[in-house]
């Protein structure tokens, strides 16, 4: 199944949550709850010795509900399906969505921040990894503040209309070093999700005045596959920087663009254009 963008929301309209771990103990802590927004990507997290529905009832009450308002939707996994969560969200009128298991985009904005905040702490603790607990807040910090690209803004920055000040007696190279680690982790994120998208699609030589097929997915197969999803040939006419392609009916001249992806060079072995009726004969 193709990657598909979440619908359209307000900031504050959804979150989702998550918990990490575990985690060596830090303190009588195992585990880090995780909610993040899908809007800003602002990250709350707390430290919790258990995953039970006190905790979570507790840090939305806390964390969520008394900052941001009550959200349309929430997201996580079936660990937060229980009575007493469930008397809360439709209290808060809250609709909950289960995270479908094995499907990563369900509860994917959840899954990034844990692994950059994952990485952010490994950073920090160093050999020192039974602190976690201690450097939570710091990571925490390190991830609002640092730049998001798909966004031009870091969650701080869209969440308050401005950018954060620093006390001046703060550590900034360790500040610094903390919101690199966590743009370069977002930044790796992403290149691995364009590499194994990119390799599975197919080097086309396109030029214009060539000829080229045209595949066309919503249409319907005959049974026993005798029209074919690709017509043409049609001419290339332009290519765009973008990757659309102008392409012109050799019959009609009329011209539209289509996806590159949609294209395939026409060598003249091809189907027909149309194969409208195949009439059978009685031997």
């Amino acid at each position: 199944m193709p990657l598909q963008n979440i619908q359209e929301i307000e900031i504050f309209d959804c979150w989702g949550m998550d918990f990490i771990g575990p985690l060596p103990v830090s303190f009588s802590n195992e585990y880090i709850l995780l909610a993040v927004e899908y809007v800003s990507r602002w990250v709350e997290t707390i430290p919790t010795r258990t995953v039970d529905a006190k905790v979570v009832i507790k840090f939305l009450k806390r964390n969520i509900f008394s900052r941001f308002g009550t959200p349309r939707v929430s997201d996580g996994g079936s660990h937060f399906c229980n009575a007493q969560l469930k008397k809360v969200f439709e209290q808060y009128g809250v609709s909950h969505k289960v995270a479908t298991a094995y499907h990563p985009q369900t509860n994917g904005q959840g899954e990034v921040s844990n692994r950059e905040i994952k990485k952010i702490l490994e950073k920090t603790v160093s050999s020192y990894r039974k602190q976690w607990a201690m450097k939570l807040d710091d990571a925490l910090w390190a991830y609002r503040t640092a730049l998001k690209t798909p966004l031009g803004l870091s969650p701080f920055q869209l969440v308050y209309g401005k950018a954060c000040h620093l006390p001046r007696k703060m550590q900034l190279h360790e500040l610094e070093e903390w919101r690199l680690n966590a743009y370069e982790s977002s930044k790796n994120y992403k290149a691995k999700v364009k590499a194994y998208h990119d390799k599975k699609l197919l080097k086309k030589h396109l030029e214009p005045g060539k000829q080229v097929l045209l595949f066309n997915s919503r249409l319907k197969l005959f049974p026993g596959k005798l029209k074919s999803r690709w017509s043409g040939p049609y001419i290339i006419k332009k290519i765009t920087k973008y990757g659309a392609v102008q392409i012109e009916n050799p019959e009609t001249k009329d011209t539209w663009l289509v996806n590159g992806q949609r294209l395939k060079p026409y060598f003249g072995s091809d189907l027909p254009q149309v194969i409208a009726k195949i009439h059978l004969q009685d031997a």
